[in-house]
């Protein structure tokens, strides 16, 4: 397994970020902020035709590209770098490697055609309100109703649930328990018995939504797959890309903080001259630095299948979230107080920052899986 990106990958980051900086600058992330649809659908056609980013990672006979993990947390990166506010996290990884592990082919080619496209919104519901990552703390269940299926039941943090167009739930069916039971389902946005409703959240760069299904038709996806394993695998997948944006956004902050320790002036020289910050900064860029190279290397991991990817994950979500809390504790520090003001974007990324540490889990749960997972290996 290599490490480093090659020539082409970086030329690859390079077009994405010249995109994300014409097209997504801290003006555009603002005015989406206070936006009823909470994203840019003209920047969203961008990043799927232009780019072909929410297919970066599909299989060509799907519309995509046929590239792998690694490709799509180099995008991940810079749109966390950028603080780009679109549901791509929601669309184009939970919802899109669901169907990639999950669906039997003729439903892939049925739904991933148009997510690739970017004409279809679709996001991923597994969580509820006691807020458990595992699919197995599921309680909604499934019914079957003749030919059909009926749900009954929420889902809670449903990230960009109001703009979807698909729902991929997981449920359960009837007396079931643990990992027992459980399924993926399609619902669609118009389905009869289907209530959706936005949450308060710190981060408003990323919506949030609370599904409510009463007697709602469904239809079940991957019949005959193994449900587990496949769904722990989009959980793996996920929870790498997760990272990868992290470290983006951890990396902005570090830039932004080293830029105005060279512009602030105090005492008559600039405050990056003395030694306290300097140290500060000095720490930054090695927990960044540590937790960049964590995320890149589980990418590469999952690629190549190898079979500590779970492991790897696990350690990747931990350090990038530690890196990106700290990086923007220090930043708020290093710009003053002022990083918390409204006219200042640093305290933007602080709330991504935050919201992500929980997302999927935060890193003490993930050390915990992770002293799990080598416990078993060993």
């Amino acid at each position: 397994m290599h490490f480093g990106y090659t020539g082409e990958q970086e030329q690859f980051r390079d077009i994405v970020a010249r995109f994300l900086r014409e097209r997504s600058p801290m003006t555009a992330v603002r005015a989406q902020m206070a936006s009823d649809r909470g994203h840019d659908p003209a920047l969203w056609r961008g990043l799927a035709e232009e780019l072909g980013l929410t297919g970066v990672h599909v299989p060509e006979r799907f519309g995509g590209q046929g590239f792998g993990l690694e490709e799509l947390c180099i995008a991940q990166e810079e749109l966390g770098r950028a603080l780009t506010c679109a549901p791509f996290f929601a669309s184009a990884v939970l919802a899109t490697t669901a169907l990639i592990e999950l669906a039997d082919e003729a439903e892939q080619q049925a739904l991933l055609p148009a997510l690739v496209a970017g004409e279809r919104l679709a996001t991923l519901a597994w969580v509820e309100r006691g807020g458990l990552w595992s699919a197995s703390a599921s309680q909604l269940v499934a019914t079957p109703d003749g030919d059909q299926v009926r749900l009954n039941g929420h889902k809670h943090y449903v990230i960009d649930g109001l703009a979807a167009d698909l729902m991929l739930v997981v449920a359960r069916t009837p007396g079931s328990a643990g990992d027992a039971g459980l399924a993926l389902y399609a619902v669609e946005a118009s389905a009869e018995g289907l209530t959706r409703r936005g949450l308060a959240t710190l981060d408003t760069t990323r919506r949030q939504a609370e599904l409510v299904f009463t007697n709602c038709v469904a239809r079940r996806l991957g019949a005959g797959r193994d449900f587990t394993t496949g769904f722990a695998r989009v959980l793996d997948r996920a929870t790498i890309a997760l990272a990868a944006e992290m470290v983006g956004g951890a990396h902005a902050l570090l830039d932004a903080s080293v830029e105005y320790a060279k512009l602030r002036m105090q005492f008559g020289r600039p405050i990056g001259a003395f030694q306290a910050v300097k140290h500060k900064l000095a720490e930054m860029l090695l927990e960044v630095e540590l937790a960049t190279a964590a995320a890149r290397y589980a990418a590469a991991a999952a690629d190549a299948n190898d079979a500590e990817t779970s492991l790897l994950a696990s350690h990747a979500k931990a350090m990038a979230s530690d890196a990106y809390m700290r990086a923007a504790v220090e930043a708020v520090q290093i710009h003053g107080g002022i990083g918390f003001t409204w006219d200042n974007d640093t305290h933007l990324w602080f709330k991504r920052a935050r919201s992500s540490a929980v997302l999927l889990g935060d890193a003490a749960q993930h050390r915990e899986r992770y002293i799990a997972l080598t416990a078993v290996a060993a």
